[in-house]
């Protein structure tokens, strides 16, 4: 009898120290913290659940959130080790960086925007999406040269059956690109943000952002994670996108009432922080893993923007195939 307790009182002994050290391998799993990078003065539906502490709370540890002044400065944390999560990056930081080899991966779109970079026809230059094929050729085109307003471009004379080598593209910044179309130097010109405004005082879009993306051509920024964090922790990547799926979801439920929180973490005043939340989109984790996106979408966009890139000088080499830097599997 007093044997069979001792091997009784042993397996309960070795059955608590199993659960113990499960337990301590469970706690060991997870990061002192995860950083993640985004940009101030970008406002975006998810920087209601970052000032709420929710994604904190949903991982299970800190999340620490640090702001960054470009795409390539969070590319080049991320390779040293310092961030593990950037929000927002820029997709042509995104592909100069994984065309440098950095061990970063694409798991989800974080915003669009395509109405906010268009290409504007003067309204006396007489060119329509049903002529453009006939009328484009031979015409000088303002715009940013080997970025994705340049890549679109190319997209969007693709779409309408116009022959790119037949038009006179002519490097141009935005707000220089806005002056050519002004004084008529341009009947077209191409650009991004507040630019736009003061090129839609003459002229309208070729394409709106709705009919572009309705196309395939699409403008955004996207969610990049570190190879080895994503290895390691792929719990903690899947669980700060879906907080970040429920916020976007609740901000297009109810703008109204994230626009103060939103405003306050982006630094900006809430007019600001609303005209320019009017032309973004944020698509759910069911329309990310569609085709126009991570389904297939996104890898074309990322080997055309690269091509672009090449052939402008912003990049040496273009890989052949950028699906394996696209991962939708963490998607919820």
């Amino acid at each position: 009898m007093k044997t069979r307790f001792l091997r009784l009182a042993l397996a309960a002994s070795l059955a608590a120290g199993s659960a113990l050290a499960g337990s301590l391998a469970a706690a060991q799993d997870k990061p002192d913290k995860v950083t993640v990078a985004y940009f101030l003065e970008w406002p975006t539906a998810n920087q209601v659940a970052q000032v709420n502490d929710t994604y904190s709370e949903k991982l299970g540890v800190p999340v620490e959130w640090r702001s960054f002044g470009n795409g390539n400065e969070m590319t080049q944390a991320m390779v040293s080790g310092d961030v593990d999560i950037a929000y927002s990056q820029g997709f042509v930081p995104f592909i100069v960086g994984v065309s440098s080899n950095a061990p970063i991966k694409l798991v989800g779109i974080a915003v669009t925007y395509a109405e906010n970079d268009l290409c504007v026809v003067r309204d006396d230059a007489g060119i329509t999406q049903e002529n453009a094929k006939e009328t484009l050729p031979g015409k000088k085109v303002a715009t940013p040269i080997g970025n994705v307003t340049h890549y679109k471009l190319l997209k969007t004379m693709e779409t309408l059956g116009v022959d790119s080598s037949k038009v006179d593209l002519v490097q141009m910044n935005p707000a220089d690109a806005a002056v050519a179309l002004v004084r008529g130097d341009v009947p077209m010109a191409c650009a991004f943000g507040g630019a736009l405004n003061r090129m839609k005082e003459v002229g309208h879009p070729l394409m709106t952002g709705a009919e572009q993306e309705k196309a395939g051509i699409n403008t955004f920024d996207v969610i990049s994670v570190r190879d080895a964090f994503a290895e390691k922790y792929p719990d903690l990547v899947k669980e700060f996108l879906a907080v970040t799926a429920d916020a976007n979801a609740g901000y297009e439920k109810n703008p109204d009432e994230y626009y103060p929180t939103i405003s306050k973490a982006a630094g900006m005043d809430l007019d600001a922080t609303k005209d320019m939340l009017a032309n973004f989109g944020f698509p759910s984790p069911e329309a990310q893993k569609g085709k126009n996106w991570l389904g297939g979408g996104v890898q074309d966009m990322a080997k055309g923007v690269a091509d672009v890139m090449v052939s402008a000088g912003g990049m040496e080499k273009a890989l052949d195939d950028y699906s394996q830097f696209v991962d939708p599997s963490y998607l919820p």
